[in-house]
């Protein structure tokens, strides 16, 4: 951590008071905390992610990464080892088992991932609803490459993969989709980028749409991008989790943010 993420963190214990959904209105939020936030039950697919992470992160491979996005602070050149990539880029295994729950829960039919990595985070996406059609955008060639063989390892045959700028894609993307029922905000750590793809993403929600967004203190200009996502009037409720912010469109139901101890 950098000492605006500690000085974040620290607001974040002292207002974090909400826990296994106690005092969280209304009745389907303190649902999705208490019951899903929390839930113990492995799904199958987990345990086929895991082993792909496993081998992964052993893995002596390294890539030459081509980074569209807001740059790394983990990694000065563009050489990566294919086993620092699964240890800092990633979707950590607690973070992506959520994102799974709440596909399983919400079943959509469209999901966007931006910043497909090793594809990882697109596992999750794709093996929680095998209905779901997943697109997942890459701005680096041979991590799409990559990404592309895990896919198969797992199985996986509902994932279409897009290659380039998210700006260039995204829009395409979008326009070509009936709704928007789940976006996985995954890649370029830029304020305005991020309230860009927002707002794109934003014209064909759905009702109850579901918006993930990792990394919201990643810098104060994310922490920026989240405080003006969380208060746009489409966001119904939200939920800060610190390492990933979760947000619902649509709902019919007072304006709530949650700021949750979790896990």
């Amino acid at each position: 951590m950098n000492w605006f993420q500690v000085q974040a963190y620290l607001k974040y214990l002292c207002k974090a008071k909400y826990r296994r959904g106690h005092r969280i209105h209304p009745p389907f939020a303190f649902d999705l905390v208490r019951y899903l936030f929390y839930e113990k039950h492995q799904y199958y697919h987990f345990d086929i992610i895991n082993d792909i992470r496993n081998d992964l992160s052993q893995s002596k491979s390294k890539l030459l990464v081509t980074d569209l996005g807001a740059g790394s602070k983990k990694f000065k050149g563009r050489k990566r080892s294919v086993r620092h990539l699964i240890k800092y880029n990633a979707t950590p295994q607690k973070q992506g088992e959520l994102i799974s729950r709440l596909v399983v829960n919400f079943k959509p039919d469209n999901i966007i991932e931006l910043g497909t990595s090793l594809g990882i985070g697109t596992l999750y996406l794709a093996m929680a609803n095998s209905n779901a059609a997943v697109h997942t955008i890459e701005g680096c060639e041979r991590l799409a490459n990559e990404a592309a063989k895990n896919f198969s390892i797992a199985q996986v045959d509902n994932v279409n993969q897009h290659v380039g700028n998210f700006s260039e894609v995204l829009p395409g993307v979008v326009e070509g989709l009936k709704s928007v029922d789940v976006v996985y905000f995954d890649g370029h750590h830029d304020c305005q980028a991020t309230l860009d793809y927002f707002n794109i993403c934003l014209s064909k929600a759905s009702t109850s749409a579901v918006f993930i967004f990792d990394d919201i203190y990643w810098s104060k200009g994310m922490a920026k991008a989240w405080e003006q996502i969380v208060n746009h009037p489409q966001v119904s409720v939200s939920f800060d989790l610190f390492r990933f912010g979760i947000v619902i469109l649509n709902k019919e139901v007072k304006k709530q943010h949650y700021m949750v101890r979790w896990p």
